[in-house]
């Protein structure tokens, strides 16, 4: 049982579903949260994705793929624009599902524009988890310690 759980815990792609779902919590609760107080949707976007993107590199550059300290500042402009990809895409669905066409979810949850934002949320977050994924991988973190 020990030995399982020390795989675990250095196994990368656990690792990073484990930040990832941090990051996630992170994103949705500053999203949820900024929306009770800003009602517009991609300025909550916005700032919900800038304080995610911030944790999870700080997350994914030291525990996740355990960089080296050198190098970090390349590594963050590479991360933050791999990041800016995501939260354009992030962006396109939260004005399609919440403020374009909140109809398409709305009518499941009895035009509630706070479910229908928590679902797109959802929704958006999967896409973004396995992109970010894929990216960081392949164009962030090629080099560990």
């Amino acid at each position: 049982m020990k030995k399982l759980f020390y795989q675990l815990i250095n196994n990368e792609v656990i690792l990073y579903l484990i930040a990832g779902v941090a990051a996630t919590l992170v994103y949705m609760i500053t999203r949820m949260g900024l929306f009770l107080f800003i009602p517009s949707i991609l300025l909550v976007t916005l700032l919900a994705n800038a304080v995610a993107i911030l944790f999870a590199f700080w997350t994914n550059d030291r525990f996740v793929f355990k960089q080296a300290r050198e190098g970090w500042p390349k590594r963050l402009v590479k991360f933050v624009s791999a990041r800016i990809a995501t939260l354009v895409m992030d962006m396109a669905l939260a004005y399609l599902l919440v403020q374009a066409y909140p109809q398409l979810i709305g009518q499941f949850v009895n035009h509630d524009l706070t479910l229908v934002n928590a679902i797109s949320t959802l929704f958006s977050q999967v896409l973004v988890i396995v992109l970010n994924y894929v990216l960081s991988k392949l164009f962030v973190f090629k080099d560990k310690k």
